[in-house]
């Protein structure tokens, strides 16, 4: 791993940590958390449609392995949300009130971890699809603190959750580029489908189902294309 490319994976727990900070000072309400929600998942939705599963292609991996890697990756998002519905429950009926659930908590961590895994395999395949993901996916983890604010949770508990994030996630990004440097295009291509499956759980089931708590207005589809229109324009112009 070089010097450039660790730098370039410090991006995101950077951006993740100022993300922290600004949510000190701004703390939106639910509408404006929402609208934040549905940037988050434009900009997820095109880091698999635009980077992730066209690299995934071109390692030329075998079908029958990424469908059943693709498989593995939707059983254990699926095993995740049961796992984390459960702890909510628990804090539910034991009475807890924390500013941030349990179970929301657990699962932001292991999708941040899985977006640094993503990073790193990114920059074991080569190419740009590395330092394209790691800038792509930070304004995801930027506006990631924003979402999970609340009157509830303090200054210190902010600066907290998001500096936890960004050493998670740049932890896991060199793990995952470690992990898979020199590997065959079958290793690199199951561990991106695998990777495929969590992010579309996060779209789905956790930013888009979290911001329609509140009534949509219309103005949430635009932000919508915007986040995906953002990350584009970065791959685009990263050519």
């Amino acid at each position: 791993m070089t010097k450039h490319n660790l730098l370039l994976m410090m991006i995101p727990a950077v951006v993740s940590l100022c993300g922290g900070v600004l949510a000190i000072y701004w703390k939106p309400n639910h509408q404006s958390r929402s609208l934040i929600q549905h940037f988050a998942a434009g900009v997820v939705l095109a880091a698999l449609a635009v980077e992730l599963l066209p690299e995934i292609g071109r390692e030329h991996t075998a079908g029958p392995v990424l469908i059943g890697a693709f498989a593995l990756g939707s059983l254990f998002m699926f095993g995740l949300k049961i796992w984390t519905e459960r702890l909510e429950h628990q804090d539910t009926v034991s009475g807890i009130n924390a500013a941030i659930g349990r179970g929301l908590l657990l699962a932001t961590f292991i999708d941040v971890a899985v977006d640094g895994f993503i990073i790193g395999a990114g920059f074991a395949a080569g190419g740009e699809t590395g330092a394209i993901l790691a800038i792509g996916l930070s304004v995801e983890l930027l506006f990631l603190g924003l979402a999970l604010t609340s009157d509830k949770v303090s200054s210190r508990q902010i600066i907290l959750v998001s500096g936890g994030l960004g050493v998670t996630v740049l932890i896991c990004a060199i793990l995952g580029s470690v992990i898979l440097a020199g590997a065959s295009h079958t290793v690199i291509g199951a561990s991106l489908a695998f990777s495929a499956a969590a992010l579309l759980y996060l779209v789905t089931e956790e930013l888009l189902m979290e911001a329609h708590v509140v009534q949509e207005k219309p103005i949430s589809t635009l932000v919508l294309f915007s986040g995906f229109l953002t990350f584009w324009s970065i791959q685009l112009l990263g050519k």
